[in-house]
């Protein structure tokens, strides 16, 4: 019952961490309420689990500190991962925007993992539901933490919370990681959806039913953020690759108590409207058979329709050519909120980056303590970001603990 290290969460980051400490000689335990290991890797990127990403750097993450994911991601890099892969004769392939992915199953790299915990002699308790943590105060043995569980109570020298965040609710996420920073004095950023669809109040949305089901290729801004992917129309809101990006910062605003800004559309990403209008400016055609050769028909006029543009484009005043040029480059939507962790991707948030090393990912105010993945205030873009920081903090947290 006592070990040199007790990993709390047999996810991406968890069992890397295990596997890396067990293979230093330390005696490890790796402990998940969940009776199926590994589901969140398993269900992602529609089973065959964006595994990491081709580019990988600072800029592709928020957080309140935004430097502090540097160490982490250059110490274990995508490369590193990669390798790894490569080593295990995993087969993969790469799609756009230099996102990797298994060829055949998710399960591959569950069973990597799981592999590696175990040829490092890494012991498991699964299902195994955790009641509290402990500090231990005089430390015999060097022992640290008590951790009660449904099994009896396990002690250890070094305590790795990965617990991950709310997102996906469905397989088991929970707020225990939150509540144990809280427990050892760390402040918690708190937590929202990210990389999650975005809602639209009902004056808003009512308006654009006729474009519910349009998929278009556009840009997204907000917050600093800019994305150029897919946007769908849906009859709840806004979703699609470039919404889900740009949700993350979206939210990020209300960390900082201002008003939240709209979140802004580019439908023609490769061209200058006005410049566009300018030159068309003694067109006959209506303003929707002209954007119609840009953008899909049925969304080019019932978005001039939206907007009352249903005249010629030469009869058009000069004042209302430059609003549809406007809008075109910038349509503006104010969000009324997310659809929430049941369809986010991950959580925004969490353990504050102020309270870890970013070297080792340990807890400053608990010496033993380390947060590492999801739980901590670290999130990545859509696309294998947040699969590689799960793998650079446990890998870290995994040399140390």
């Amino acid at each position: 019952m006592h070990f040199d290290v007790i990993v709390i969460g047999a996810g991406a980051a968890g069992m890397m961490c295990a596997a890396q400490a067990g293979h230093r000689g330390r005696r490890v335990l790796i402990i998940d309420h969940s009776a199926k290991l590994g589901e969140r890797i398993r269900i992602s990127g529609g089973g065959r689990c964006n595994f990491t990403n081709r580019n990988v750097g600072a800029e592709n993450y928020l957080s309140q500190n935004p430097h502090f994911c540097r160490s982490a991601l250059a110490r274990f890099s995508q490369l590193d991962f990669i390798a790894m892969i490569e080593r295990r004769r995993i087969s993969y392939h790469e799609r756009e925007h230099g996102q990797l992915f298994c060829d055949e199953s998710a399960q591959d790299i569950i069973d990597m993992l799981k592999d590696g915990c175990d040829d490092a002699g890494v012991q498991w308790a699964m299902p195994c539901a955790v009641h509290h943590i402990e500090r231990i105060e005089n430390h015999v043995e060097g022992l640290r933490f008590a951790v009660a569980t449904e099994l009896g109570t396990f002690r250890c020298q070094s305590l790795v919370i990965a617990t991950g965040g709310l997102a996906a609710p469905k397989i088991g996420a929970s707020p225990f990681g939150y509540r144990i920073a809280e427990q050892f004095g760390l402040r918690v950023v708190p937590p929202k959806p990210a990389l999650v669809p975005l809602a639209l109040a009902p004056e808003t949305l009512d308006p654009l039913k006729p474009l519910a089901g349009a998929s278009l290729d556009a840009g997204t801004h907000c917050d600093g953020g800019s994305f150029r992917e897919n946007v769908l129309i849906t009859h709840r809101g806004l979703s699609g690759p470039a919404i889900l990006q740009i949700s993350s910062y979206w939210q990020m605003q209300e960390y900082g108590g201002g008003k939240k800004q709209p979140v802004e559309i580019d439908l023609l990403p490769d061209l200058d409207a006005a410049a566009w209008l300018a030159e068309h400016r003694r067109s006959k055609a209506l303003l929707s058979n002209l954007l119609a050769e840009q953008l899909p028909r049925r969304f080019a006029h019932e978005w001039c329709a939206l907007f009352g543009w249903a005249k010629p484009v030469n009869e058009l005043s000069q004042r209302e050519l430059d609003a549809a040029a406007q809008a075109l480059k910038g349509w503006a939507l104010l969000p009324s909120g997310t659809l929430g962790y049941a369809k986010a991707e991950v959580t925004l948030g969490g353990v504050d980056t102020d309270a870890l090393s970013s070297k080792t990912m340990e807890a400053k105010p608990a010496p033993g303590l380390y947060f590492i993945g999801e739980v901590v205030d670290v999130t990545g873009w859509l696309g294998g970001y947040n699969f590689q920081w799960a793998w650079s903090s446990g890998w870290v947290a995994g040399q140390v603990a």
